[in-house]
């Protein structure tokens, strides 16, 4: 992995980190991890390959991300305080963050030095994945896939938060 790819990795669950404390949802809640990913999908996603069955594992992998996403993304609290909405990621928001972008490092990590370049290269025939940007297109696609559809949900639910009507508090009148 290069220092770039370390980084990227590293300010994507940091932003999940900086959510376990409860604050203030705004403009960058969104726009710092969109960002990141533009960057990455900018780096990495020259093509797509479509031979074999390259298309079934980015989409399997995409799938994955989806699902990692829309789930912290329910799993993240959002409440209004005096007219501000507040967001704070729950624990199982933060696991499921950092098991989506911990895979895809540990993956990665594994391929380039703990030997598992041959185990992927024989799955890879074995299942007809045609060449290794599948892989790079696959798991890009499922760490850009788990930013947007997780940011999408709290978006979502965001608005529906803010636009909830208020109830009165037992034993107050309105």
């Amino acid at each position: 992995m290069t220092v770039t790819e370390w980084i990227t990795d590293i300010a994507l669950v940091l932003i999940v980190f900086r959510q376990l404390r409860e604050g203030r949802l705004d403009h960058k809640t969104f726009l710092l991890p969109l960002a990141i990913v533009a960057f990455v999908g900018y780096s990495y996603l020259d093509s797509v390959p479509t031979a074999g069955n390259d298309l079934v594992l980015i989409g399997a992998l995409t799938a994955v991300g989806a699902v990692l996403g829309i789930a912290g993304g329910i799993y993240t609290r959002i409440r209004t305080l005096d007219g501000d909405l507040l967001i704070k990621a729950g624990a199982v928001s933060a696991v499921l963050w950092i098991a989506g972008m911990g895979a895809r490092m540990g993956f990665q990590t594994w391929v380039e030095h703990g030997g598992g370049a041959d185990d992927v290269a024989r799955f890879s025939l074995a299942h007809h994945i045609t060449s290794g940007q599948a892989w790079v297109t696959a798991f890009v696609l499922m760490a850009i896939t788990e930013v947007v559809t997780r940011v999408a949900t709290i978006y979502v639910r965001s608005r529906a938060v803010r636009t909830a009507p208020t109830r009165p508090v037992l034993g107050t009148t309105v």
